[in-house]
């Protein structure tokens, strides 16, 4: 689901089915899609820090 919601943030490998982060720290137009990638993942497995 990630990679669905926040493309620009997450992609996903085609063989293993590995969500691959490709933006450590999205900029601020992706950051809302970055959120809801974060409420959407099944498996709990993202988490959002906090900018400093």
């Amino acid at each position: 689901m990630c990679a669905l919601t926040a493309p620009e943030v997450f992609d996903q490998d085609d063989e293993e089915g590995l969500v691959v982060l490709l933006r450590p720290d999205p900029a601020p137009e992706h950051r809302a899609a970055a959120r809801m990638a974060a409420g959407l993942c099944p498996a709990g497995a993202i988490a959002l820090g906090t900018p400093d």
